[in-house]
């Protein structure tokens, strides 16, 4: 519900920018953009398009903005991390999908942009600088392509089988992000570990119980959740350590910096150096 009523309020106010600046004959970029932000729930990828080709040509700063983002807030009511999820989207089709910029929505339906986004990270291309911006903030590198029947799967998963990217991420994730192991186990050590803690909290004010019970209970409680704990040490210290080695081997393929090696002797310099004692 109040979702809903944020995207109607935003529409309301888009509407009424809209008409005033028709009203005052404000630039057709400016209004096409406009347009296009209303139109946004039913076809993404034109106002997509149109981020792109106004962040290039800067036309934003003929209407008194600085800033492409502050743009995109003030104006169209779109928050930066959607902005950046919409242009790369737009640049995944571009180089991996073409033929889907020439789908009309009706016949076939264009995939949403979030689940072109889950693709293109799949793919290791989100990460890049699309459309001519920065890449976004805490976006991952590039990486290497998954395997190539994945590929296929993943592709016809988002393009023809129009899967949101809930389900994208419930099908590939295990297969594109696969867990350390022990994390499941550690995950589950946690949960039991808060509920023992709430449930000490709660008993307190739990009319009918004796303040024997209360104790004899929380004493049990602390003592499991000491075990618990000694339980779930050794698997935290393990994935810490398979996390910096994951890093590691990231930074390795990124092409981090090299170790400096010693440099070699200059040919016949002991000789000269002896020579000169």
């Amino acid at each position: 519900m109040l979702y809903a009523s944020l995207v109607t309020k935003a529409t309301e106010k888009i509407d009424a920018l809209l008409a005033r600046l028709e009203q005052t004959g404000a630039d057709p970029e400016r209004l096409e953009a406009l347009r296009r932000t209303q139109r946004f729930k039913r076809s993404w990828v034109d106002l997509a398009q149109t981020l792109v080709e106004l962040r290039r040509g800067r036309a934003y700063e003929a209407w008194g903005y600085e800033d492409f983002y502050a743009y995109c807030t003030q104006e169209l009511f779109l928050k930066r991390p959607t902005v950046d999820k919409l242009t790369m989207s737009f640049s995944t089709l571009q180089r991996l999908a073409p033929s889907v910029l020439q789908w009309d929505g009706v016949e076939r339906e264009i995939p949403s942009y979030q689940a072109v986004d889950y693709f293109g990270r799949a793919m290791g291309t989100a990460g890049g600088k699309a459309d001519g911006g920065a890449r976004a903030a805490n976006d991952p590198a590039p990486g290497a392509p998954p395997p190539r029947e994945v590929i296929k799967d993943l592709r016809h998963a988002v393009f023809d089988e129009g899967q949101s990217v809930a389900e994208l991420r419930r099908r590939f994730d295990p297969i594109l992000h696969p867990r350390p192991a022990g994390s499941e186990q550690l995950e589950i050590l946690h949960k039991a570990i808060a509920t023992a803690r709430k449930l000490a909290e709660l008993l307190p004010d739990v009319d009918g119980l004796t303040d024997k019970r209360v104790a004899v209970t929380e004493k049990a409680l602390g003592g499991l959740r000491q075990d618990l704990e000694a339980l779930a040490e050794p698997l935290r210290e393990k994935l810490e350590r398979a996390k910096k080695r994951t890093a590691k081997k990231s930074v390795q393929a990124e092409g981090g910096p090299a170790k400096h090696k010693k440099a070699p002797p200059r040919p016949g310099g002991a000789t000269e150096a002896a020579g000169r004692g």
